[in-house]
């Protein structure tokens, strides 16, 4: 059975986690009710969340970042400027990779902190996999309706954005330097490989035009 990333449900609303967390509100997730979309989209996102890029990533909204609907426009402004992003409790969000499989959001997040910080929380997450991450939804908090959520802010996006191009910041930097180790290594191992430099023509000296004054 194929475990799929980024969705859940919200009470019995299905739902595709955009971020786990918030900055400075990391009990806080922002989410999509994916039910609330036309067709036209819906089925677009669908496609994203279930490509190999997006099960790769640990962050929904990195990817979207990068894709767009149908009509042009990018997934993640697009969703954010409709007010189809909203912010809920991790606690009230059960993530469903699968049919039978479930745990719930907030405790996913402590684990993954934990890991973060170098924590031995293996165990746990492995208990949880072994289990089907079964969780029981009842020691989630009480629902919030839709309307106590509030549409995302253009501050919050912004902190994500920010975070996330950090994030792809130091990835780059780390593939640039491993580049750049691999090259070298490649080098040592056969030599004739390394690009030869071409040899500097030499500039001949312009000769410089006299003017002959005329005789009157």
């Amino acid at each position: 059975m194929r475990n799929m990333k980024h969705i859940g449900r919200h009470g019995d609303r299905k739902v595709a986690i955009v971020y786990k967390t918030v900055p400075d509100q990391d009990h806080m997730a922002l989410i999509v009710y994916t039910e609330t979309m036309n067709a036209g989209m819906h089925d677009a996102m669908m496609k994203v969340i279930e490509s190999k890029e997006a099960q790769n990533e640990n962050e929904l909204a990195d990817v979207l970042f990068r894709n767009l609907f149908s009509d042009g426009r990018q997934m993640l402004a697009t969703l954010h400027r409709e007010g189809m992003i909203k912010k809920v409790e991790a606690r009230q969000i059960i993530v469903t990779p699968n049919a039978k499989s479930s745990v719930n959001l907030g405790e996913l997040n402590d684990i993954l902190k934990e890991m973060a910080k170098g924590e031995d929380a293996s165990n746990r997450l492995a208990n949880l996999d072994k289990n089907s991450g079964l969780v029981d939804p009842t020691r989630a908090n009480p629902l919030e309706s839709p309307s106590a959520t509030g549409v995302l802010d253009n501050n919050t996006l912004a902190q994500q954005q920010l975070a996330q191009a950090k994030r792809m910041e130091n990835e780059a930097k780390n593939l640039i330097a491993e580049s750049k180790l691999l090259t070298k290594e490649a080098y040592k191992l056969d030599a004739s490989l390394k690009p030869k430099r071409k040899p500097v023509a030499k500039k001949t000296p312009i000769a410089k035009k006299t003017s002959a004054k005329t005789k009157a």
